[in-house]
């Protein structure tokens, strides 16, 4: 299978270079939405030479202790994902946005010219993912069943036909009208990842020189571009960078030091 040419390991070594690259590029103000397409291109072709970092399904595969489609031991499995939940606590998330294969491929799909719709369900994305992490946790623990399984991830970067692929694909194609679905309502990771990703000590900042122009509200996908939202839906896309026509008023860093009164 082509997942299988190269050990996993590169894939994780991959993210982690990807992330701290990523990280310095957009804090110095190096790299614009539109240069990281190679680097979405490069992530998703890792999906299907590597198969991993498929966060989804790797996650899935750990609550089910499955050391054959993880490719190691259960150990090294928990210790990176842990170390991917830090990374994100760290730097935002990077990895959802640039790295995941099934966040990368879906993005790229978003890029399509065509009617977008749901950026202003955020609460109801957020709600709807949350029960889905119960039930994927339950089935896995309870019935060892993999949830995951049946939106044909595995399928699509196997290149492996049937119906399960089918599935993948039409995620792909709704991707193109509706920003990162999988992400957004079955993902069981990016429940975590969310959650890290709210208190994230980097990521984008809206800060004193915001004019209020509305423009990075009206391009983000996800709805979290307002004043005082936390960030734990960012993707790290870059759509509000590109069209603030204010210099200083948006930013990927720290956020803006507040002087006592």
């Amino acid at each position: 299978m082509p997942a299988d040419i190269f050990p996993k390991f590169i894939g994780f070594a991959y993210a982690f270079i990807v992330i701290i690259l990523l990280a310095y590029l957009w804090n110095k103000k190096l790299i614009t939405r539109k240069k990281t397409i190679p680097i979405l291109i490069l992530s998703t072709l890792l999906g299907f030479l590597v198969f991993a970092p498929i966060a989804p399904h790797n996650f899935q595969s750990l609550i089910l202790k499955d050391t054959a489609r993880l490719g190691g031991p259960l150990i090294i499995a928990t210790i990176g994902m842990a170390a991917m939940l830090l990374m994100t606590l760290i730097f935002g998330r990077i990895f959802c946005g640039h790295i995941c294969p099934v966040g990368t491929v879906q993005e790229l799909a978003s890029l399509a010219p065509t009617p977008k719709f749901g950026r202003k369900l955020k609460r109801e994305t957020i709600s709807f993912r949350a029960i889905v992490f119960v039930i994927i946790i339950a089935a896995a623990y309870f019935y060892s069943y993999a949830v995951v399984d049946l939106f044909g991830i595995y399928e699509f970067f196997h290149l492996t036909a049937g119906i399960l692929l089918i599935v993948f694909i039409l995620i792909i194609i709704a991707s193109a009208f509706f920003y990162r679905p999988f992400c957004r309502l079955i993902c069981p990771y990016g429940t975590l990842l969310a959650i890290f990703s709210a208190y994230s000590v980097l990521g984008i900042q809206r800060g004193s020189e915001c004019i209020k122009c509305g423009k990075c509200e009206k391009v983000c996908p996800v709805d979290e571009a307002k004043i005082g939202d936390m960030g734990a839906e960012c993707y790290m896309c870059g759509r509000c960078l590109e069209v603030c026509p204010k210099s200083g008023a948006i930013w990927y860093g720290r956020p803006e030091k507040k002087e006592r009164k």
